[in-house]
């Protein structure tokens, strides 16, 4: 299974139980979230727009703006780090608090990212509780 099939499985993935716990939610009520198991951790690398990075290899300073009208429309953004990994952000309270609009604003540049990273679908996942521009 190649890198976009996985990303593409693991972000379908992370949908589907979102999805399950609204529609059995009680009327004007929330579902209870179990956490993930994971750590807390600090990651260094490159916000990156998924679709155009692995799908047409676009990336860096001049990606930018695109990136940004990518990240409007929905289309994911993530963290490649400098260790080689894809950490795709998953939200840490309600299911479906998109992380775009926290990466937006760093799309296509360094960023220091802590959170709880934990294993999904053949990839890592991180609920980002800070984020700033890596020094």
């Amino acid at each position: 299974m190649n890198r976009i099939t996985r990303v593409a499985a693991f972000l379908v993935a992370l949908a589907v139980p979102t999805i399950a716990s609204t529609q059995a939610a009680p009327k004007g009520g929330t579902m209870p979230m179990k956490a993930p198991p994971g750590k807390t951790a600090t990651v260094t690398g490159t916000v990156i727009d998924v679709s155009c990075k692995f799908g047409q290899g676009l990336s860096g300073a001049d990606h930018k703006m695109c990136a940004e009208v990518c990240s409007d429309r929905g289309l994911p953004l993530a963290v490649l780090g400098d260790n080689g990994k894809l950490y795709i952000p998953a939200s840490p309270a309600m299911p479906g608090d998109a992380q775009n609009g926290r990466l937006k604003a760093f799309a296509e540049q360094r960023v220091t990212v802590t959170g709880k990273v934990f294993a999904a679908a053949g990839a890592e996942a991180i609920q980002i509780t800070s984020i700033v521009a890596a020094k």
